[in-house]
């Protein structure tokens, strides 16, 4: 295939995106910290790289996806010593839910999902290897602290300078640095902190130093991409840098894309605001579905506003794309149209649809790709042949599949008394007993169905 472009946050530009063995692409994805449940900002980054590998393996790449869960963290420990319960267990708690939420949301589940807490030893073998070569120290309290200055390219990614990172940093009261700006690898334990057996200290890792551990065992030392929200920009990918490339001195990731942020009512999400939805709120009033449509209709650049008004609005977007997959269906079963000239509008949309998903992931463009299918059906589609009308059914199943969307429909049997009730109503209609047909109509509609009259007979759609 020719490669996409993809904008890359370490060069600041659109580049080929050409993976180190071709056709095969090795991907890390920053996970969650799993504390409570997961808001509309934590899905972003899980919906649009989903979409980024399924688009992959549509144009025939294998891809190897990393995503980890962080299960040792302050805000876990806090969560754990208020509820009065091990920090495990909090953590398994808001993983599952985050695993119940990923469904929901129809992001496939990565290939490897491991926890921090199952790489203590990898993490402390990076550790140790970093303190071997002079890019971190031991501290007299039992801390480990990554030496900033032994990384002249500290600030790559972020495109900062030392000296400007440096004049933002603070060191703490209980902190023993070198420098403001060196930042922990591992830290000695406290009164009620989880702790491990390490040659430094009895004690716990450091955030940054777990992803670059996770990634080394699972994708090796270079990876293709590494990818996460813009917050993690700095510091957390610029001290996975350091960490990586100081202890292997090898280049760790080719690319990194990053998601910008979502915000509600055009301010800036946050609990103080009480402007802070998690997804499970939010699904349960519009459904799951709406929400991966709307983190798919702004390119995952740009800043994405969330307001009832408009999932609203993708909720009523996604019943127009199923109410046309059913007049697919029925049109197939029904036509007997000769046109066929829906096969090259479903051909042009998937070739419009290649060129803006080669194009750093355009799904805005994607998704109306979608739509250009759906007004020739509901334009044309009486009029076309059934073989034009699959052909084109089929690439629009192709394109949603890798969208991930219209992954609800129902397409069991339609009940027996249903049939029975649609074929009374004809006969009532053709007698012109009005009064029967519409009492058959209230009660379709109470057994969750709805009868739409065409010129090939009626159409049953599920409510």
């Amino acid at each position: 295939m020719e490669h996409m472009q993809i904008f890359n946050t370490l060069t600041r530009k659109k580049e080929e995106f050409i993976p180190i063995k071709e056709g095969e692409y090795k991907i890390y994805v920053c996970g969650p910290t799993v504390y409570n449940y997961i808001h509309i900002g934590n899905a972003r980054p899980a919906v649009v790289f989903d979409t980024l590998r399924r688009y992959l393996e549509y144009r025939g790449n294998k891809v190897k996806y990393v995503s980890n869960i962080t299960d040792i963290d302050d805000k876990i420990i806090k969560r754990s010593n208020e509820e009065g319960i091990p920090f495990e267990a909090v953590a398994r708690k808001y993983e599952d839910e985050y695993y119940k939420d990923l469904q929901g949301l129809n992001v496939r589940f990565a290939d490897v999902r491991p926890r921090v807490s199952d790489h203590i030893p990898e993490i402390i073998d990076i550790v140790e290897t970093l303190i071997e070569k002079g890019h971190a120290y031991k501290t007299e309290n039992g801390d480990v602290y990554y030496r900033v200055k032994s990384f002249p390219e500290y600030g790559k990614l972020s495109h900062q300078s030392l000296e400007d990172l440096e004049s933002g940093a603070r060191i703490a009261v209980d902190e023993i640095k070198e420098d403001p700006a060196d930042f922990a690898l591992w830290k000695a334990a406290k009164p009620g902190e989880p702790e491990w057996d390490s040659p430094f200290s009895e004690g716990r890792p450091g955030w940054h130093i777990e992803c670059s551990a996770m990634s080394k065992k699972h994708l090796g030392e270079t990876i293709d991409l590494h990818a996460g929200g813009e917050d993690l920009v700095f510091p957390h990918h610029e001290n996975e840098i350091a960490q990586s490339e100081g202890a292997s001195g090898k280049e760790f990731a080719h690319y990194w894309m990053h998601n910008a942020f979502i915000n509600v009512d055009n301010q800036k999400m946050s609990k103080s605001l009480n402007n802070f939805f998690t997804v499970r709120e939010i699904a349960e009033v519009y459904g799951y579905e709406p929400i991966r449509y709307f983190l798919l209709t702004a390119r995952y650049r740009m800043p994405l506003n969330y307001t009832t008004d408009i999932i609203a609005q993708c909720k009523a977007s996604l019943t127009s794309l199923y109410t046309a997959r059913d007049q697919m269906d029925f049109l197939i079963a029904n036509s007997t149209g000769t046109d066929d000239s829906i096969k090259k509008v479903a051909d042009d949309a998937k070739k419009g649809f290649i060129e803006v998903m080669d194009d750093d992931l355009g799904t805005p463009d994607a998704l109306s790709k979608l739509f250009e299918i759906t007004t020739a059906v509901n334009k044309t589609g009486a009029r076309q042949s059934p073989e034009a009308l699959k052909y084109a059914t089929a690439i629009f199943d192709e394109l949603c599949g890798v969208l991930g969307l219209l992954y609800n429909r129902k397409t069991s049997e339609i009940p027996q008394n249903v049939l029975d009730l649609v074929a009374e109503r004809t006969e009532v209609r053709k007698a012109k007993n009005w009064a029967r047909a519409d009492e058959i109509r209230d009660e379709l509609d109470k057994l969750g169905y709805i009868v739409k009259d065409t010129p090939q007979g009626p159409q049953i759609l599920v409510k």
